[in-house]
């Protein structure tokens, strides 16, 4: 008799892995499997993927997981597809590449970017996604392809994102959903295209080239013979078009749960910081930045502000420890010196040093845009020791994740964190302090894989809603709350005015120090 299909498979196609894990329909991974990722850079600002690559890789994810679960393609009930954001994989004639993809990482439409941000109908473009336009983006991206490479468009049917590539190789239809949608050629509020915003980017003419757009939660296609015998699975398994990565990920580590919407930061190499909120409660600012994303929950939203640089900041200021040490004979690995933090942060006093974690040569991106933005130190005095410095670089990574969430309007009322980075219980306090919120950390292993395969269980039926999905997958996986001590918080409070402050009277600096 064979095995009841209790599993479902989320891919989740990153920028640096590729991920098949398996699920229990109640939310329990099993599983999972990984293939590096591989992409080529040109001097050019140029990132590009290969696309028969990028499903192969997904392929062999796929028989790496049926490696580790037994009788895997009888026991799938649902496979679900997220990947990373932005970029452009072009597709033409029979569903084959154009060309290669141009990742989020590829710099080549800076210029085009400069020109569009600098229009009058910009503002409406703004108004419409919630989304500051950057090189990462598709609009921009066509937009300079338009203009710079027109061949190359004349090759391509319609503009795919990641995930959409593999849809399309896991059941034959073009399709691209709501999130990538509403915050590059849509509107947020509707969900769909908008000819305004089309029209802003210069690509009213390249209108057919967008793909239809599917709600997951509602619409599955069957694995096609031809996808499942590249995979080891059974034609026909529903496959669900799960939302950007990005969103995926906060869905699956608590950016809502037991009802209620919150907020949730991944604090790795950047800080992704995502607030969930109801269409009618989302602030734009005048900054043009950040963005608005769709949830797979009717009304809700996720609004979004990336700080460039977050625990860099810690890996260069531990490096330069560790290069000194070196000097003198002796080795301490980075890992070493990480695994200190907390340590040295307990043994500093809290005092009035300020960091601002623009360590990245790419500047910042986040509430403000200014390629030309670096790091500094101020407050500094005789006294002040090396265990002083890590305090104020990890408190520096705290006020940054406020001044993203002020952007957004009102800060959260509670914080789910995830990332390594959450380990730290210096980073945990200061996070909560700088935003005076209790703070959640979640457990989740694979959040974007999870985030997908929800909207999968809710399209098979295994859940009624969403947050009926959310209490079994995603509640019991946060831990308690941490709230912040009071003190710490008027603290924070009173250090971030002067950080505002400093941030804003520093940049004039930042112009000269930049000119050749």
């Amino acid at each position: 008799m064979a095995d009841a299909a209790d599993l479902i498979i989320g891919v989740d196609a990153g920028t640096s892995v590729m991920k098949a894990v398996a699920f229990t329909l109640s939310g329990r991974q099993i599983a999972s499997a990984s293939v590096r990722n591989t992409y080529t850079t040109a001097d050019n600002g140029a990132v590009t993927q290969s696309l028969d690559q990028t499903w192969l890789d997904c392929t062999r994810a796929l028989r790496g997981l049926a490696e580790k679960v037994e009788n895997l393609a009888g026991r799938t009930a649902a496979i679900a597809v997220t990947g990373q954001g932005d970029g452009t994989w072009l597709v033409g004639a029979g569903n084959r590449p154009a060309s290669d993809a141009w990742l989020w990482l590829d710099a080549r439409a800076a210029p085009t970017v400069e020109r569009l941000a600098a229009s009058d109908a910009d503002h409406a473009r703004f108004a419409a996604t919630g989304t500051g336009l950057n090189t990462c983006q598709q609009g921009a991206q066509l937009a300079h392809m338009d203009r710079y490479f027109p061949d190359l468009l004349a090759g391509a049917e319609t503009a795919m994102h990641c995930k959409d590539w593999l849809y399309l190789n896991l059941t034959g239809v073009r399709a691209t959903d709501p999130s990538e949608v509403s915050f590059t050629f849509g509107n947020f509020r509707t969900r769909a295209y908008d000819g305004d915003v089309l029209a802003a980017l210069g690509l009213t003419h390249r209108r057919k080239l967008l793909p239809e757009v599917i709600e997951g939660t509602e619409t599955v296609h069957p694995l096609t013979a031809e996808a499942a015998a590249a995979a080891g699975l059974k034609p026909g398994t529903p496959v669900c078009l799960g939302y950007v990565d990005m969103c995926m990920t906060a869905l699956g580590a608590g950016v809502r749960s037991e009802g209620r919407n919150a907020a949730c930061s991944a604090i790795g190499s950047t800080g992704v910081h995502l607030l969930a909120k109801p269409v009618s409660e989302v602030v734009l600012n005048a900054q043009r930045t950040g963005y608005v994303i769709a949830l797979p929950i009717p009304g809700v939203v996720t609004q979004v502000q990336t700080n460039m640089g977050a625990t860099i900041n810690l890996d260069w200021l531990l490096q330069l420890g560790a290069d000194l040490l070196g000097e003198f004979g002796v080795t301490a690995s980075l890992n070493e010196m990480i695994g200190r933090v907390d340590q040295w942060f307990a043994a500093s006093k809290p005092g009035n040093i300020l960091y601002h974690p623009y360590i990245s040569e790419a500047g910042e991106r986040g509430p403000f845009v200014n390629a030309r933005a670096r790091a500094n130190f101020t407050g500094l005095s005789s006294r002040h020791r090396y265990p002083d410095l890590v305090r104020a670089v990890v408190e520096g990574l705290g006020m940054a994740t406020r001044d993203c969430y002020a952007a957004m309007g009102t800060l959260p009322s509670e914080l789910r964190v995830s990332g390594g980075a959450a380990r730290s219980a210096s980073l945990r306090g200061t996070l909560g302090a700088a935003l005076g919120a209790p703070v959640r950390v979640s457990t989740r292993e694979e959040a974007g894989a999870a985030g997908a395969s929800m909207m999968a269980a809710v399209a098979i039926g295994a859940y009624r809603t969403m947050d009926d999905c959310i209490a079994d997958w995603v509640t019991p996986e946060l831990g308690a709350a941490e709230p912040p001590k009071p003190e710490d918080t008027e603290r924070m409070t009173r250090l971030f005015a002067a950080y505002s402050d400093a941030r804003r009277g520093i940049a004039p600096a930042w112009d000269i120090l930049a000119a050749r």
